[in-house]
């Protein structure tokens, strides 16, 4: 079993070393450190709180990070100006969790709006690039219906084209199966792999869906109260999920927090510290104060 953060052979396309993110001075990030190979997919979970959304937005570069480093493609974004950070977001595509389309343009508007604001091409080459990214993800055909007509899982994968629509090295998925009925999330699940296969990118999925987790998965990260508690391969996270009786009481502490998670069972570790936790708040009557964690925070004063 290999510790969190273990490099791989090969050079990796993201490195986080060390990353410290606080607000009003409580540390949801704490010392991460994580290295992410070119071409893999990896998912990252964890329970909520845990600190993958943050996480999500430091790599993006739409939070700094207070410590550490986070080096994309090269590029330290932690410590890069203005100029610096953009070069490297134009190698990144984003799919958020609603899929944030613009609801007054068209499928093929919202694919178009990055190539009209990001490079020179004439108008005729960015409408055939606009049909290649919506042909990639089935939705050709739609190109001219607008947000409100198609379904929760059309909007993904048009907000997925969309992420596709520079070419990205990385793509980072928020939560892409939220919302969404089992076969439609076994179709985004599909379309994840043919692409990482068809265009060679490194994905990196932020869920909690183990269903999704475990279909797409060449590595698998689980977050815990901010620390990286475990990096492995998608078998290790099987072996865990699948261990029962006498050797499931053999397990670590961790081990058998992270067999909880993945199997999402009512009683473990997780559960007895959540329980305890609150049973101490309500003792002393001061319960943790909810932080108000902000989704885009200025990168550079």
């Amino acid at each position: 079993m290999s510790e969190a953060g273990t490099t791989q052979t090969g050079d990796p396309i993201i490195q986080l070393k060390g990353v410290v993110k606080a607000f009003d001075g409580k540390r949801v990030i704490d010392g991460l450190t994580l290295d992410i190979q070119r071409g893999e997919t990896i998912v990252v979970m964890g329970g909520s709180g845990s600190g993958k959304s943050t996480t999500l937005r430091l790599m993006i570069g739409s939070i700094e990070a207070d410590e550490g480093a986070i080096r994309i493609c090269g590029t330290d974004i932690v410590h890069a100006n203005e100029e610096e950070l953009n070069a490297v977001r134009l190698k990144l595509g984003v799919l958020f969790q609603s899929g944030a389309l613009f609801n007054s343009m068209t499928l093929a508007e919202n694919v178009a709006l990055p190539l009209i604001e990001h490079t020179t091409l004439d108008r005729e080459i960015i409408d055939i690039q606009v049909k290649i990214k919506l042909e990639l993800v089935g939705l050709r055909e739609h190109a001219d219906k607008y947000p409100s007509e198609i379904s929760g899982g059309m909007k993904k994968r048009a907000g997925l084209a969309r992420a596709l629509a520079l070419d990205p090295q990385i793509l980072f998925y928020d939560e892409p199966s939220a919302g969404l009925d089992p076969v439609t999330s076994a179709e985004i699940d599909r379309l994840i792999i043919d692409l990482s296969k068809k265009l060679g990118v490194t994905s990196i999925v932020i869920t909690h869906e183990m269903d999704s987790a475990f279909a797409i998965a060449d590595r698998m990260a689980m977050l815990d109260k901010g620390e990286m508690l475990i990096v492995e391969e998608r078998a290790w996270f099987e072996r865990v999920r699948d261990t029962e009786g006498e050797a499931a009481e053999k397990l670590s502490e961790k081990e058998r927090l992270i067999r909880q998670f993945l199997r999402g069972d009512a009683e473990g570790p997780i559960t007895d510290r959540k329980a305890a936790t609150n049973y101490a708040e309500d003792l002393l009557g001061s319960p943790m104060p909810r932080e108000t964690i902000p989704s885009v925070v200025s990168t550079r004063g």
